[in-house]
């Protein structure tokens, strides 16, 4: 499948979260997203050093900004459980605006044609880093990294091109 490009539409898809009282919760991502102008962050996996350092931290640090530009909801999504992502989350105390979904068995990776194998390094299928601004269900930017990278899919670079 050709990745998700500028102009497409994003697929359909379902996301899993856990709620206040830890149960397991599903998220569809076009009832989500449908009128709203929407970051979507994916990431290889919760808690790897890049991802957890790096490219979420700037997406927390930024929101108020992001949000002062019209975004209304930035998540990040990744290759884990619900379980996992909510440990994840977790960990960023200071967060008020970043959501954290599961795409455990990649099914929502595979339709945005974002996968990434890293079976050799005994990791499975993951996810490629990313940024897409989606804006009514519609991909006005497309921040897709090549390999371990993390240059074009910050919030910095999401915000000059708000």
């Amino acid at each position: 499948m050709a990745p998700i490009a500028v102009g497409d539409v994003i697929p359909e898809g379902i996301l899993a979260y856990l709620d206040d009282d830890n149960k397991p919760q599903a998220l569809s991502i076009h009832s989500f997203s449908k009128s709203k102008k929407v970051i979507i962050v994916g990431v290889p996996g919760a808690f790897t050093p890049t991802c957890s350092l790096n490219h979420v931290p700037g997406f927390i640090e930024r929101a108020e900004e992001l949000k002062g530009k019209g975004v209304d909801e930035v998540i990040v999504i990744s290759v884990n459980d619900p379980f996992v992502m909510k440990s994840w989350a977790n960990t960023y105390t200071e967060n008020k605006h970043v959501k954290f979904l599961a795409d455990g068995s990649a099914v929502y990776t595979h339709a945005l044609g974002l996968e990434l194998d890293l079976k050799d390094k005994g990791l499975g299928t993951r996810s490629k880093r990313f940024a897409l601004l989606v804006n009514d269900l519609k991909v006005k930017v497309a921040n897709v990294e090549n390999g371990g990278e993390f240059t074009i899919s910050s919030a910095e670079e999401i915000i000059k091109a708000l």
